[in-house]
């Protein structure tokens, strides 16, 4: 009885770990970078202002924190947020970053996903779209090929 006892509450604990999972957000682009070319995976980056704006929040609400997503990025993604919050305070070398990423990749609003090639190339871009993280995954799959 004992050991299926054990049983039960280790599999309920790796349950709800499993359940409560996040996808992996970098905020160093360079490190991404690198990251992304040792594992030979596409990069995403989310132009976002994650403090304010209403359809970022929609965005990481509906997909970025859905299990389907969090399963195809940690399989084919590297994830990097470039964030332009209006409440939180940013390290400078952080901020400097973003605005360089955001000149660079000429963001005009957010939220804009950009995907690249481990070099830093762009290959496509999106943003908010309705239908769930299947459809969008979907899409970006589409992006990538």
């Amino acid at each position: 009885m004992k050991t299926i006892l054990k049983s039960l509450v280790i599999l309920v604990a790796g349950a709800s770990f499993a359940l409560s999972a996040e996808a992996e957000w970098m905020t160093d682009f360079e490190a991404a970078k690198a990251k992304a070319k040792a594992e030979k995976k596409t990069l995403l980056l989310n132009f976002t202002g994650s403090d304010w704006c209403g359809w970022c929040i929609k965005l990481h609400k509906e997909v970025f924190s859905k299990q389907e997503f969090i399963d195809y990025a940690a399989a084919n993604l590297v994830l990097v947020t470039v964030d332009f919050p209006k409440t939180k305070k940013l390290e400078p070398e952080l901020k400097k970053q973003n605005d360089e990423l955001n000149e660079k990749y000429e963001i005009q609003g957010y939220p804009t996903i950009k995907l690249l090639k481990p070099t830093g190339r762009e290959i496509g871009e999106t943003g908010y779209e309705e239908g769930g993280p299947v459809k969008y995954i979907e899409n970006l799959k589409k992006l990538v090929k």
